[in-house]
C-alpha cells in the first residue's frame, strides 16, 4: 500500500474530512462540486452557514502547514465557484470557507490528525459584505 498516488492520498483525506465535519453536526451537501471557475472539495451546512472546504492532505514532513497551499489565487478560484453554486442553487444561507489539514501516516497512510480551520478566509477579507 505504499504506492499510493497524490489523487489517492487526497480521497483519503477527504473521506477523513467528510467524517469529522460530520461528527461536528454538519450535513454534507456535495463532495467534489466542480463548475466553470473551479472545484470544491466538500459543500456542507448547519442552521447557519453554507461550508465550503478545501481539503489539504500530507504524508510525511513538511516545512509549511498544508493549509498554505490555499493561497490567494486558490481561495479566489473557490469563492468564485462558491457563488456560483450559491446563485445555481439559490441558496440564501451565509457562506463561509473552511480548510481542513489532514495528515496521514507515512507507512500505512492512514489518518491520524486533522487541523480543522473554520472561516480560514473571506471574500474581501475581514470587511466583506456576502
Amino acid at each position: 500500500m505504499n504506492n499510493l498516488s497524490t489523487s489517492e492520498k487526497g480521497q483519503i483525506g477527504e473521506d477523513y474530512a467528510v467524517k469529522h465535519i460530520k461528527r461536528m453536526g454538519y450535513r454534507i451537501s456535495q463532495r467534489n462540486m466542480r463548475n466553470k471557475y473551479s472545484e470544491i472539495d466538500i459543500i456542507a451546512e448547519n442552521k447557519e452557514y453554507i461550508i465550503f472546504v478545501e481539503v489539504k492532505t500530507r504524508t510525511g514532513e513538511f516545512d509549511l502547514r498544508p493549509s498554505f497551499a490555499v493561497d490567494r489565487i486558490k481561495q479566489q478560484k473557490i469563492i468564485s465557484a462558491a457563488f456560483g453554486y450559491i446563485k445555481s442553487n439559490k441558496i440564501k444561507k451565509q457562506p463561509r470557507f473552511d480548510v481542513a489539514e489532514v495528515f496521514l501516516g507515512l507507512e500505512d497512510f492512514e489518518p491520524y490528525k486533522i487541523n480543522y480551520i473554520e472561516n480560514a478566509y473571506s471574500q474581501g477579507g475581514a470587511y466583506a459584505v456576502f
